[in-house]
C-alpha cells in the first residue's frame, strides 16, 4: 500500500496525522486518546466508558448535546468508543465543514471542565448503567465481554476487569474523580489527531495550530501496572454460566502475541484459516457438515500491551448440547494442530484479508481510525502501509507453528453458556 500519510506534532505533544485522499468531497476527523479501562484505578472502573459519555455533554462553547446537532445539521455523521486500551471520536463531515469538526474536538480538549455539572454527571452515569442492563446484564449471553478477559487476565492485570464497569463504581464516581479524570488522559500529549480526506493541507495545518496549539500539554501520567503474562495460562481455564438464553454459546479463548508484533500475523491468518466466511475450517465442519452450529466467528482482540486474545465464538444450532458443541469445537482445532495449514488455505486467508484491508481503506473515516490506531499503540502511523506485507511474509509453516505453541490444552480458557437447568450436563 502507499497511503500518503503526513505528520508532525505541536509544541504541546499532540501529534496530528495528514493523509489527502480527493476522490470524495468529504473529510474524516479522528481523535484518539490513549487512555481505556486498563488505565482505571480500583474502585473506579468504568471511568473510560463514563468518560465518554460526558465528552457528548458539552464544553464551554458548545451545548449539551449541541455537538451532534452541529455536525448532523452539516450533513456529517459521528460518534465515540471505548476499549481496553484507547477511547476515540470521530466525525466524518462534507470537506468544507473541516473547521467545525476541528473547533467542536478542540473545545472539549482544551475547555470541558466549565461546562461539567453534577446533573450533567448524573445523567450520563444514569445512561450508562441502563446501557449495563440493557447490553451486559439482561441481553442473552451479554456477560461474556466481562466474564472472558476475567477468565483470561489475572486479577491484577489491567485487563482483568469490566469495561463498562460495576455499579457501585459507577455510582461512587464523583465530579472531582471526573476532572481528575479528565485532567490525567485528555491532554494534547496523550492524544492523536488524524484527518482523512478530501482537504487542503495549508489550511488544516492552520485550523489545528489555531485550535488545538493553545491547549497546554498535561501533567505526569500514572503508569500502568505490570502487564507481562507467560505465553500460555499452563492449563485449560474454565467458566461454565447458565443464563436465560434457548442454546449454548462457546467462547474458546488463547493467550496470543500483542498486536502489530511479527509473531502477531501469523495468528490473524490462523483465525482466517479456522473462521472467516463460509469456506473457513470451522465453518464448512461446524455449520455445514455436521450441523452443530448456527454461528462462527474467530478473531484477535488486538491488544497491544502483554497478552493479546485469540478468541473462537460459536453458537449451537437447536437441539446441540454444550458438550457436543465444545466436543466438535475442539476436534476441529486438534486437527489444525495435528496436521498443520496448507499453503492453499493460506493463500485464501490472504486474499480475503488483503481484500478487506483495502475496501476499508477507500473509506476516509476508516483510513482516519487505522492512521490513529498505529499511531497510538505502536508510535508510528506508517505502519498501516507495510500491513499488508507483513502479511504476505506469513507462511504456512508460520500459522502451524503458531497453532501448536498457542492452541493447545495448555492455553484454552473456554467460557460456556448454557441454558438454565444444563450446568450439569456440560459439566
Amino acid at each position: 500500500m502507499d497511503i500518503p500519510i503526513d505528520t508532525y506534532e505541536l509544541p504541546n505533544g499532540l501529534r496530528v496525522i495528514l493523509s489527502e485522499d480527493h476522490r470524495a468531497p468529504i473529510v474524516a476527523v479522528n481523535l484518539w486518546y490513549h487512555v481505556g479501562s486498563a488505565h482505571e484505578r480500583a474502585g473506579r472502573t468504568g471511568f473510560a466508558h463514563l468518560f465518554e459519555h460526558m465528552l457528548f455533554q458539552g464544553s464551554e462553547h458548545v451545548g449539551a448535546n449541541e455537538h451532534f446537532e452541529l455536525v448532523q445539521r452539516a450533513g456529517g455523521t459521528l460518534n465515540g468508543s471505548t476499549w481496553l486500551e484507547r477511547t476515540n471520536y470521530y466525525e466524518t463531515v462534507p470537506s468544507h465543514h473541516l473547521a467545525t469538526a476541528l473547533w467542536l474536538e478542540a473545545d472539549r480538549m482544551g475547555r470541558l471542565l466549565p461546562a461539567m455539572t453534577q446533573e450533567k454527571l448524573d445523567t450520563q452515569r444514569g445512561v450508562v448503567q441502563n446501557e449495563r442492563r440493557w447490553s451486559v446484564d439482561n441481553q442473552p449471553y451479554g456477560t461474556w465481554w466481562e466474564r472472558l478477559p476475567a477468565l483470561c487476565y489475572p486479577p491484577t492485570h489491567p485487563f482483568h476487569h469490566s469495561l463498562i464497569g460495576s455499579f457501585a463504581d459507577l455510582d461512587a464516581a464523583s465530579l472531582e474523580d471526573i476532572a481528575e479524570f479528565f485532567r490525567t488522559w485528555y491532554t494534547p500529549d496523550n492524544a492523536v489527531l488524524t484527518i482523512a480526506g478530501d482537504f487542503d493541507p495549508v489550511e488544516a495545518r492552520a485550523l489545528v495550530q489555531q485550535y488545538y496549539g493553545p491547549i497546554p500539554r498535561g501533567g505526569p501520567r500514572p503508569a500502568l501496572a505490570d502487564m507481562s503474562l507467560p505465553p500460555t495460562f499452563g492449563a485449560w481455564l474454565r467458566d461454565t454460566v447458565e443464563d436465560d438464553v434457548m442454546v449454548p454459546r462457546l467462547f474458546l479463548a488463547s493467550r496470543s502475541p500483542v498486536f502489530g508484533s511479527d509473531a502477531y500475523y501469523p495468528a490473524t491468518i490462523c483465525a482466517a484459516v479456522l473462521g472467516l466466511r463460509r469456506g473457513s475450517r470451522l465453518k464448512r465442519s461446524l455449520i455445514r457438515d455436521q450441523e452443530v452450529a448456527s454461528a462462527v466467528s474467530v478473531s484477535t482482540w488486538d491488544l497491544a500491551k502483554g497478552a493479546d486474545l485469540f478468541v473462537i465464538d460459536v453458537t449451537a444450532r437447536p437441539g446441540v448440547s454444550a458438550e457436543r458443541l465444545e466436543a466438535a469445537t475442539v476436534a476441529e482445532v486438534d486437527r489444525l494442530i495435528a496436521e498443520g495449514v496448507t499453503d492453499a488455505e493460506v493463500e485464501r486467508a490472504l486474499a480475503m484479508l488483503e481484500t478487506d484491508i483495502v475496501i476499508a481503506l477507500q473509506s476516509a473515516g476508516d483510513r482516519a481510525d487505522k492512521l490513529s490506531l498505529f499511531a497510538t499503540l505502536l508510535g508510528d502511523p506508517r505502519r498501516l502501509n507495510e500491513e499488508l506485507a507483513r502479511h504476505r511474509r506469513v507462511r504456512a509453516a508460520d500459522v502451524t507453528a503458531f497453532a501448536r505453541t498457542r492452541l493447545g490444552a495448555d492455553n484454552r480458557a473456554s467460557l460456556l453458556y448454557v441454558p438454565k437447568g444444563a450446568a450439569a450436563v456440560a459439566a
